[in-house]
C-alpha cells in the first residue's frame, strides 16, 4: 500500500468574505500545526471556546451545507475549506475564524487553493493513516439518491458523479470520474462553483439566506441557463457535486482510498457514507490500512 508524509502550511495566510447562509462578514485566518493535529476549527469571537476539530463525530445537520459543533461552539459551510485543504493534502491546520460560518469566496475552492499554494506546503516526518476500502457499502435515501465505496486495485481515491435533476431542469444531465490528486484537483475541481436554480433563490432570502450576495457572485442557473454569469465548464455542475464529495469525505480525518461513485448524492449522504466506514473499520497502526469490513 502507497502511503505518503502528512502534510501543513509552510507559514499562515488570512481571508475574507461574506457567508452565504449567515450573512456574516468573515476573517479566517489558516495556521500550520503540528504532527497528528488534524484540522480544527476556532471561533475567535467566542471568548474561551475550544477548537472544533473537524471530523465526522462532530458534524451536525444543517440544509443544504456541512457544519460541525463541539462543546457549544460550531462552524458551518465548511466543505469548500475542507475539499480545498483535503484536494491539496494538508492534513495539519488551526482555522481560526471570527463568525459562525466559513465565507463562500466565488463559490468556489480556487481563490483559497490558490492561497495555499502560495503560502506554501510543507512535509512532516510522520506517516498519513489511510483507510484502504476492502468491500463494497452503499448509503442511500427514500429519494433513490445514493452513494456507494467500492474497492480499487489502486491506492488511490476515485469519485464518480452522476448528476440528473430531470427533464426541463436547466443542469443538464452529467455523469463524470476522476482519480483525485493534487494535480487534478487544481485542474479539474477547485474552480467549480456551487451552484443555485433561480426558482429557489427567492425563497432562501426569505429565509435570510444571501443578503449580501448577487447572482453574479454566485453560479444562478435559469431556464436560459447561467444569471448574470457564465459556466466555466459546460459540467461544473457535476464538478461541484465532487468537490462537495472531498470536502465532506475529509471529515474522516485520513486518507481514503476506493472508488466512491455517487447518484445524486448531497451532504447529508455524504457524511452517512463516512460514519458508516469510521463505525466498521478496525484500526491497525498508523502504516496500515485501516480496513472496512
Amino acid at each position: 500500500m502507497r502511503t505518503r508524509h502528512q502534510r501543513t502550511l509552510a507559514r499562515s495566510l488570512e481571508c475574507s468574505g461574506v457567508g452565504i447562509f449567515t450573512n456574516s462578514d468573515v476573517k479566517i485566518r489558516f495556521c500550520p500545526a503540528p504532527e497528528n493535529h488534524g484540522i480544527q476549527f476556532v471561533r475567535t469571537d467566542l471568548s474561551g471556546s475550544k477548537p472544533i476539530p473537524a471530523l465526522i463525530e462532530n458534524a451536525v445537520f444543517r440544509q443544504r451545507r456541512t457544519a460541525i459543533e463541539f462543546e457549544g461552539a460550531s462552524v458551518e459551510m465548511i466543505e469548500h475549506v475542507m475539499a480545498a485543504l483535503a484536494g491539496l493534502q494538508i492534513d495539519n491546520c488551526r482555522i481560526e475564524i471570527n463568525a459562525p460560518e466559513a465565507p463562500c469566496f466565488d463559490g468556489s475552492a480556487q481563490e483559497l487553493s490558490l492561497a495555499f499554494l502560495e503560502a506554501g506546503i510543507v512535509e512532516q516526518p510522520f506517516p498519513r493513516k489511510v483507510i484502504t476500502i476492502q468491500q463494497s457499502l452503499t448509503v442511500e435515501n427514500e429519494a433513490g439518491s445514493f452513494i456507494q465505496a467500492k474497492p480499487l486495485n489502486r491506492s488511490v481515491m476515485a469519485i464518480g458523479y452522476y448528476l440528473n435533476y430531470g427533464e426541463g431542469s436547466p443542469v443538464t444531465p452529467q455523469c463524470l470520474t476522476l482519480e483525485i490528486n493534487p494535480e487534478i484537483w487544481m485542474s479539474q475541481l477547485a474552480f467549480s462553483r456551487t451552484f443555485v436554480l433561480e426558482e429557489e433563490v427567492a425563497a432562501m432570502r426569505e429565509l435570510g439566506y444571501g443578503q449580501k450576495l448577487s447572482a453574479a457572485d454566485l453560479l444562478v442557473l435559469g431556464p436560459e441557463g447561467p444569471i448574470d454569469n457564465e459556466l466555466r465548464t459546460l459540467d461544473e455542475c457535476v464538478r461541484h457535486k465532487m468537490l462537495d464529495c472531498l470536502g465532506d469525505f475529509a471529515l474522516l480525518g485520513c486518507d481514503l482510498h476506493g472508488y466512491f461513485s455517487a447518484h445524486q448524492s448531497g451532504h447529508a449522504l455524504n457524511r452517512e457514507l463516512i460514519r458508516q466506514i469510521k463505525l466498521t473499520h478496525q484500526s491497525t497502526d498508523s502504516t496500515t490500512a485501516w480496513k472496512v469490513a
